[in-house]
Order: structure tokens, then sequence, then C-alpha cells
């Protein structure tokens, strides 16, 4: 029992140490803010002299050539840079020559002769503060002015608010916890006490590792959780920029290793990376036609873990244990595929119907009618619940961290929060997500949107889906939405909405073994009977509606109709891989494609050569690369597409820094690679206009465009996609851990 008199001795030394730390975080919060504001002024004084410098050559070479339109497109991808609001160029008589649209009108050139090679200042307007950088550009001695950059200072005001959270969290949890052991160790020997006290002044117990304490045992709660608390409050500040990584497969893997404690990944799709298949007795490997296998399979090699998917092929049965699981790839294993299995009719109930004729359809504006089944919703509810039985079978632990990729499993998060509540589950919708009116038509719109709300993250190409999908939630379901961090509240869960442009493998895979440019281009045309010389244009696609391939066959025959010189000097080769062929739509589109080209062949065939080469078969993805290092031109006219990763693969192949992209505005691709030459589909002349500049560019500006357009993709990576993900991921499990423990101090 505790003794009166022994409270009331506990209580003086508990009352004024809870002053002290009250008093002492108070105090701190104020040096913390200066000596964080400083640290980032030093940041971006830093920041901006390295732009500044890296800018220098190539803005001053642009600057005698007077290219308006090259130096604007330059300082556009300069505020590609999230921190980076604006950037403008003033000549040496203090007049803005060049500015972004977002550059503020309140700030001013520096005056004529002003003498300063760089200077800096912070300014404040109403909604925003910035730090503006000043940095003179010269030409050997001749002054041809001075670029300025700003800032957008409104992190570190976040960033300080989270150092004063939880420096005063910090300090409020030492005082209970202290004031609670106070209690207890006061009915201690005073020996053990005073031992105990000296240990913890010694450091004993806290740079020590676990095995090795002398600290007393009355001390320990406090230690482990100042070490805890340390350890989140040091994490949280390391998360918060990941500019300065090189995203590579091993640094992808340091990540997961420092971040998330080597977590092995799961990942769930529907479409499955290696398919085996039976030919004449034996079986052959396949890779399907689909981005989404093309984005993910780095990111897997280089994480390892489990990929759960349906097993489609001939030989996939057979090649896996009775368990469905096959390692893979098969010549170097990395990652375990785990087999699905699915009957005829769930096949046809979930994915061909539900799936393709409901859910593809609806999100993307190509005028094709989505058609819903309650037979099919019942297979598709059923299947998602047969993923999610498997993805709680090979987690190893409560807490996975679980990948759900596309429209296939939008009931999956909900059905894996139920059986792990702990599980980091990130959902990435690879297709668009509609407006709130267009979804509206599906009859289970409350149930698609409470499963994805089981997501810890849900991620999309671009900010306007993030938007659409924002809205819907916030028209359809009850929940309490905060715009400004982009999350979802409901039912106790918190979900944030992201988005997470998607790319490519970097360096491609064949970058090592593909033959020169000239030779692989002479190869290519002699296969196909065409002369060396002659000009090649090239489409990738699956053989589907959405992805604009009878609008980009009447552009070509559009612009042979105009250019008549070129029939019989030009062929457009579409590569097309079968699709969903058993949906009557996709039966009569397949037709509509051949009967389209046959007609225009018939119009503009001349000397043998074709003006539309169709390719209606599944090509293996070293092949394709040897037809985007040969064609002259890559179009990709998608009337509505998530990110279409086409654009990006033509794009990595051509290390000649040659070739030209003709692309969609309707592709999330558009919004990055700014360079291409960006049609609207629809617009058929308009199409066929910038297929024949592509074909009659000069060298030069092939050059420029695609060499632009090589570092965008060589930066924003597959490994910086999956990367951005996880690093969220890690951010929001250090976040639940430190509440989780506060809640049980408290």
């Amino acid at each position: 029992m505790i003794s009166f008199r022994s409270l009331r001795l506990s209580l003086r030394f508990v009352i004024p140490l809870a002053v002290a730390l009250t008093v002492l975080a108070y105090a701190l919060v104020p040096l913390v803010d200066k000596l964080t504001l400083r640290w980032f002024i030093r940041d971006l004084d830093s920041r901006s002299r390295l732009i500044a410098t890296t800018l220098d050559e190539p803005l001053i070479q642009l600057l005698e050539q007077k290219n308006r339109g090259k130096i604007n497109s330059m300082l556009l991808r300069v505020i590609k840079d999230e921190r980076l609001h604006a950037v403008g160029y003033c000549d040496s008589d203090g007049k803005l020559l060049y500015n972004t649209s977002t550059f503020p009108k309140a700030i001013t050139c520096p005056p004529a002769r002003s003498g300063e090679k760089e200077s800096s200042s912070i300014h404040n307007f109403s909604k925003l503060t910035v730090h503006v950088a000043t940095h003179q550009i010269e030409q050997g001695s001749i002054k041809s002015g001075y670029l300025i950059l700003v800032h957008d200072m409104s992190f570190i005001t976040l960033r300080s608010a989270d150092t004063r959270k939880y420096v005063i969290i910090l300090f409020a949890v030492l005082g209970i916890v202290i004031s609670i052991i106070t209690v207890f160790v006061a009915h201690l020997s005073w020996r053990g006490w005073l031992e105990g006290v000296r240990a913890m002044l010694r450091g004993e117990g806290i740079l020590r590792p676990f095995n090795q304490q002398t600290t007393s045992p009355e001390l320990q709660p406090l230690l482990g959780d100042m070490r805890a608390l340390l350890r989140t409050i040091d994490a949280e500040r390391r998360f918060a920029d990941d500019a300065t990584i090189t995203w590579s497969p091993e640094s992808l893997r340091k990540l997961l290793h420092s971040h998330l404690a080597g977590e092995r990944i799961i990942v769930v799709s529907n479409r499955e990376p290696y398919i085996h298949v039976k030919k004449h007795k034996l079986i052959d490997i396949n890779r399907p036609a689909s981005g989404l296998v093309t984005a993910v399979e780095p990111v897997m090699r280089a994480c390892s873990g489990t990929w759960i998917a349906h097993g489609s092929g001939s030989a996939d049965r057979e090649t896996a244990d009775r368990n469905g699981r096959v390692p893979v790839p098969p010549k170097n294993p990395e990652y375990t595929l785990r087999r699905i299995w699915l009957t005829k009719e769930e096949e046809k109930g979930y994915y061909y119907g539900f799936a393709n004729e409901g859910l593809w359809p609806l999100c993307h504006i190509a005028h094709v009618r989505p058609i819903f089944r309650t037979n099919d919703w019942q297979y598709y509810h059923a299947i998602n619940q047969r993923f999610a039985d498997a993805v709680i079978k090979e987690a190893d632990n409560d807490d996975p961290v679980v990948l759900v990729q596309d429209y296939h499993f939008a009931l999956l998060p909900g059905m894996i929060r139920q059986s792990l509540p702990k599980a980091t589950i990130i959902t990435f919708w690879h297709i668009p997500w509609p407006n709130q009116e267009s979804f509206g038509i599906c009859p289970w719109r409350e149930e698609i949107l409470r499963g994805l709300l089981g997501s810890t993250i849900l991620g999309f190409h671009t900010p306007f889906h993030c938007k659409n999908f924002l809205e819907t939630i916030d028209r359809y379901m009850e929940t309490r939405i905060e715009h400004e961090s982009s999350t979802i509240s409901h039912g106790g869960q918190l979900t944030m909405v992201e988005n997470y442009p998607i790319s490519i493998q970097w360096p491609p895979p064949w970058q090592s073994t593909s033959i020169p440019i000239l030779q692989n281009r002479t190869e290519i045309l002699a296969s196909m009977g065409l002369p060396k010389n002659h000009m090649l244009g090239l489409g990738v696609d699956r053989m589907d509606y959405t992805k604009g391939i009878l609008e980009r066959f009447m552009a070509v025959e559009r612009m042979l109709e105009i250019h008549p010189e070129l029939v019989g000097r030009f062929s457009f080769v579409q590569i097309a891989a079968p699709s969903r062929s058993d949906l009557e739509e996709y039966q009569g589109f397949q037709a509509r494609v051949h009967a389209m080209a046959e007609r225009i062949n018939i119009r503009f065939t001349s000397n043998g050569h074709q003006a539309i080469i169709l390719k209606a078969a599944h090509h293996e993805p070293d092949e394709i690369n040897r037809y985007y290092r040969a064609a002259d031109v890559c179009m990709v006219t998608s009337l509505h597409d998530g990110m279409n990763l086409v654009a990006k693969e033509f794009v990595a192949a051509r290390d000649d820094e040659q070739g030209v992209l003709v692309l969609s505005q309707f592709t999330g691709a558009a919004h990055e690679l700014h360079e291409a030459l960006i049609v609207n589909p629809y617009h058929v002349e308009q199409t066929a206009d910038a297929l024949y500049s592509a074909l009659t560019m000069p060298d030069n500006e092939q050059k420029e465009r695609m060499s632009s357009m090589r570092a965008m993709v060589r930066d924003f990576n597959v490994y910086r996609w999956a990367g951005r993900m996880l690093l969220d991921a890690a951010r929001v499990r250090q976040r639940e851990k430190l509440t989780a423990r506060i809640g049980r101090n408290l």
C-alpha cells in the first residue's frame, strides 16, 4: 500500500518536475524555430546557387539565340521541383524579360549595375512566404543579366510546426512517465534508487544495447520510451525529403531495410508477370503486354517478396507447386509468384464482366457504354475475397506492406483491413478516375468506395484524378475530408490520397545488349521488305478502343492525302497485342481496325510498300524495343489514359537522341513529356500535321527534344514511383506506432 506520507513526498518531486519540464519545453520552442529557419534559409541559398550554376551555360546559349520558346520551356522544367515556385530572368538594365506564370508581380529586378553577383531575401505576401535569390549570369566580362529564383517557404512552417509538436509531446510524455515511475520508486530502497539515477546520469541504458544495460529495472520503461521517441523524431525528419536520392534498385532496397525494417512486399494484381504456355509439348514463357507489369516487375526484383496474380497460362498449374507458388524470373529467381486459379465462369464474371465491361469503360471517356450485371458483381466480390485470403495467408506478420494494383481489386483493401487491421495497404489505381457524376452510374458505388477506403495510401497518376476521387467521396460517402493534406477519415481509418506518376525501369534492361541504332534499323526494315531510306512510324498498344488506334490510322491516311509525295516512302507499323477477345465490344473493334488498315492500304500501297503494316500479335518486350529504336516517329494517341508507358519506353529506347514522339493530350504522360508533339487525337488534321512535322523535323531539334525527355524519364523512373509510395507508407507506420505508444503511456 502507498502511504499518505510517501505520496506527499513523491508529489514534492513530481510537481516541480512537471513545472520545470513545461517551462523548458516552451522555452526551447522559439530557439528551435529560430535555428530551423536559419538552417533552411542556408539550404535554400545553396539550392538556388546550384540551380543557377546548372542553368548558366544553357541559358546563355538560348539568350544568344533569342529563342523565347525554348527559354520559357526550360524555365517551366526547372519549376517542376516541388519547392521552386517561380523563375525569372532580368537583363542588366533591370528589366524582367522572361518569367514563369507563377512569378509574383511584387518581386522586381535588381537595379541596373547594382554590382552584387548574388543576393537573397525573404518576402511575405498575403498567403505566401517566399525566398528570393538573385544570381548574376555572366559570359566572360559581359554581364548577361540576373536569374531570379523564388522558393516557396511554406514547407518550413509545416516542418517547424511538426518540430514544435514533437518537442512538446516528448516533454509531456517524459513528464508523465517520470511522474508515474517516481511514485513507485519512492517505495524502493534508497540504494537502488540512487544507483539507478547514477546509471542514467552516466548514460547507461540509453547508449548501450539492451543486452548490456546496467540501469535499474525500475527505470527501463522510461529509457525505452525515450529511445523510441528520439528514433521516431529523427525518422520523421529524414523522411521529409527524398530529393537527394538517386533512385535505383539498390536505393530501393536500402530504403526498405532502413525505413521499413526490411519488410517483404506483397503485390496483388490480376495479370501475372510470367505466363507459362504449352506449345507443341514444350512450355514457353511469355511476358504480357501490360503497362502495369512493365512498371511493377522491376520493383519486385529490387524488393523481393510475393506477387499474387491470376494464373491464366495453359501450363501455369504444372509449373507451380501445390500452393500455386513458382520462383521468378525463371533464370534468376528474385521473388515468388503466387498464382490464384479461376474457373471460366469466375473469369467471365469478375474479369471480363464487372471489371472490363463495367469499371473499364466507366473510368475511360471513350464513348463505350458500361454494362453492370448483378451476377458479375457477385463474382467480382467473391474473387476479391479469394485474393484477400491469399494475402492473409502469405503475410509473415500482422502488419505487412501490401501493394494492391488497379481496378480489378477495388474491394480488396477493405477486406484485408478487416483481417489485418495493422496492415499498411497501398492501392494504386492505374486508370483514370472519372468525375463524380460519371461514377454515380455504378450501382455498387458505395461498396467500391468503402473498399478503397480500406487503403492506407490510395495513389493515382495525376492530381486531377485525385481531385475527382475526393469529390466522389464527398458526394457519396459520409466522411471527413482534409483537402489540404489530401486525407479521408472514415470509420476510424485514415486514407491518404496522393498522385504518384508511374514510370519505367531506368536504365532499360536491354540497354547493354542492344545493337547499334543504324544496324537495328536496317534489320527491322529488311524484315518487312522495306528499303533502307524508308520512313517508319510506330504504334504499340493492346487492341483496345481507348488507345485511339482508329484515330491514328485516320491521321496517317489524311497525312498521305495532303502529302502524296510520301506515298511509298512511309509506312506505319502498328503492333497491337490481342486483348479481351472474348468480349463483343473488343471483337467488333478488332474487326474495324483490320478493315480500316486494309482500306487505307488499298488506297496508298505503292511499289509493294504498304501504308499500314498491322502486326496483331503478341511481341516480347525486347522485340518491341527494336521497333522503338528503328522508328522515325512513335504515335501515342490514347483517347483517355492513366499514364501510358509506351511513350516513356520509346524515349528510353532512343539512346541516339533521335526520333519524335507524337502524344495525346489525354494521357498522363502528356503532363510530363512536354517536348513531345502534343495532339488532340479526335482532331484528325491536327494529328496528321503533327505526324508530318515529326517526319520532317531537323535532327538538331529532335536531339534537343529527346534529350530533355530522356532526362525526365531517367530521374523520374519506376524506382522513384515505388520509393515515394514506400516512404509515405513508412512515415504513416512510424506515426501509427508513435500514436499507439503514446496512447499506452497515457
